[in-house]
């Protein structure tokens, strides 16, 4: 690395070097063809001489023998800058083929010190390269990568989501574990300072620890800035710690056909005739008629046959579905579980889906792309709709549901703390054991199957996709519910209605209509 560094400083003083080569042998070559001075010129033969023939003759002679003499220097020192700066070149381009490739550093075992030697090199440019030692011109206000803070206890976050708090103890394990490796690692060097180990010194615990911060650039590493109490009560000590990244790896390359790979959607149905109706409407514009449907049905109290909704399905030539009817108390576990055991074909992706969810073709390939017999299970993020009417309120129509379905903070929010659209084979479900069938009722059952697969050796893909969506309907908040119930229903249903600055608006609509009034009476005053 750092060769490869002096390289690339030494190349500009090379050429610059050539530049003024080049310039001293024109001014040379221009000096010896310039004719001399009337002092110093060669007294030529007269005209009417008897030998100004011959003198003139010798004289040219002379002066081509000097011209090729220097000519033939000129080509000489040429020649040799072309080389030379060819030898350069194809030295600094080795350096840089050896370089430019970071997996050489961890594909070298020929020999292992130099590529640990590349490794620690390279991990130490990455303090260079982050904002560390000085700050880096940014574009806008946006492009800052903003400290978070923490204690012992606690971590102040800006990007808490739906399931996470402005302050809270770090769940996750990983940044549990982080943390505490950072404060270890900066106590133990506190308590072993750099000279001499003789010296009285106060010992460092972690009682002594007042608050950290930290940032990561994605690109680069962690950067950590702790502080520790000092000697009195206005001193305090400063550690800073790095965490570099290392260079991006290759771990696999290959070729994924998911043309046979069958998803079944499996959708539990009870009492919501009208939200199905809608379902297959919003299915037929999947365009995938190769899909099997699975629906438990509960008893569904409606003015038409359940059948009439696959009509239009019908005269699309889609006719792959199943209706399992269910005469027991409902449970969406129970309907899940019974879907997907009804499937007695070979393995296939299940889809477990709500009749309120919109999907594009694009999710199911998602769904087939992150899911792997044995390996790999997929926990999608869906886009939850806020409530239409408030949202377009304020326009002459609600438009179109295929014009609603955009991911903008206005519209919605990421429903990160639901589980219950899911995609896994259906070996891995039967492995697991299946939903907990003891769970009545919507909820619940989601999150108990979701922890399985969290306490399994399977990989749980937990993403935000572009093509699911939670279509909005109205939350009933029954009399039944206790108070605590009632309050987080009602708490769950204004968060489900707008986003924070619309219900603002709702809040503050007679204070801003006063205004308005106002406005209007004072300009026609004026």
């Amino acid at each position: 690395m750092m060769l490869r560094r002096g390289f690339i400083l030494f190349l500009p003083r090379l050429v610059g070097l050539l530049v003024v080569a080049c310039c001293s042998v024109s001014i040379v070559y221009m000096l010896a063809c310039t004719p001399k001075g009337d002092n110093q010129q060669l007294a030529l033969p007269r005209v009417h001489g008897p030998t100004a023939k011959e003198g003139y003759e010798a004289i040219l002679q002379e002066r081509e023998e000097q011209h090729r003499n220097y000519i033939v220097s000129l080509k000489k020192q040429i020649a040799q800058l072309k080389a030379e700066l060819q030898g350069r070149s194809e030295q600094l381009k080795n350096v840089q083929d050896q370089h430019s490739d970071p997996l050489d550093i961890r594909l070298d075992h020929s020999n292992p010190e130099k590529a640990q030697a590349n490794l620690l090199a390279f991990l130490r440019s990455q303090i260079d390269k982050a904002e560390v030692h000085s700050g880096i011109k940014l574009s806008t206000e946006y492009a800052a990568v903003p400290f978070e803070s923490f204690t012992l206890q606690k971590v102040y976050q800006l990007e808490t989501g739906l399931t996470r708090h402005p302050e809270e103890k770090p769940v996750r394990k990983d940044k549990r574990d982080e943390l505490i490796e950072v404060i270890e690692l900066a106590l133990g060097s506190l308590n072993n300072p750099e000279g001499d180990s003789n010296a009285k010194h106060h010992v460092y615990t972690a009682s002594d620890f007042v608050e950290g911060i930290y940032r990561t650039e994605k690109d680069k590493g962690t950067l950590y800035e702790l502080t520790f109490k000092g000697d009195t009560k206005h001193q305090f000590k400063k550690m800073v710690l790095f965490r570099p990244f290392g260079p991006v790896m290759k771990v696999k390359n290959e070729n994924v056909n998911i043309a046979d790979t069958l998803i079944n959607v499996i959708v539990p149905l009870a009492k919501r005739a009208s939200k199905f109706r809608q379902f297959m409407q919003n299915f037929r514009w999947v365009s995938i008629p190769v899909l099997p449907l699975l629906f438990p049905t509960w008893k569904v109290r409606c003015n038409f046959r359940i059948d009439e909704c696959f009509l239009s399905s019908r005269s699309a030539n889609f006719k792959n579905f199943t209706f399992i009817q269910l005469n027991e108390e409902f449970s969406r576990g129970k309907g899940l579980d019974v879907g997907a055991r009804f499937w007695k074909g070979n393995n296939v992706v299940l889809f477990f889906c709500d009749v309120d969810i919109y999907f594009t073709a694009e999710f199911l390939n998602s769904c087939r792309l992150n899911t792997q017999p044995g390996k790999k299970v997929f926990y999608p993020v869906l886009f939850s709709q806020y409530n239409p009417s408030i949202i377009y309120g304020h326009h002459d129509s609600i438009p179109s549901l295929e014009q609603q379905l955009v991911i903008k903070k206005e519209t919605g929010f990421w429903r990160d703390f639901g589980f219950g659209m899911t995609c896994q084979y259906r070996s891995d479900f039967i492995n697991i054991g299946g939903f907990d069938l003891d769970i009545k009722g919507w909820g619940g059952e989601d999150v108990h199957l979701y922890r399985k697969y969290l306490h399994s050796n399977l990989i749980v893909i937990r993403t935000p996709v572009r093509g699911l969506f939670h279509l909005w309907h109205e939350k009933q908040c029954l009399d039944e519910l206790t108070s605590e119930q009632y309050k987080m229903c009602m708490q769950s249903k204004a968060m489900n209605e707008a986003s924070h600055g619309q219900l603002g608006m709702l809040v503050f609509k007679q204070e801003i209509e006063t205004h308005l009034h106002r406005q209007k009476l004072s300009s026609r005053k004026t």
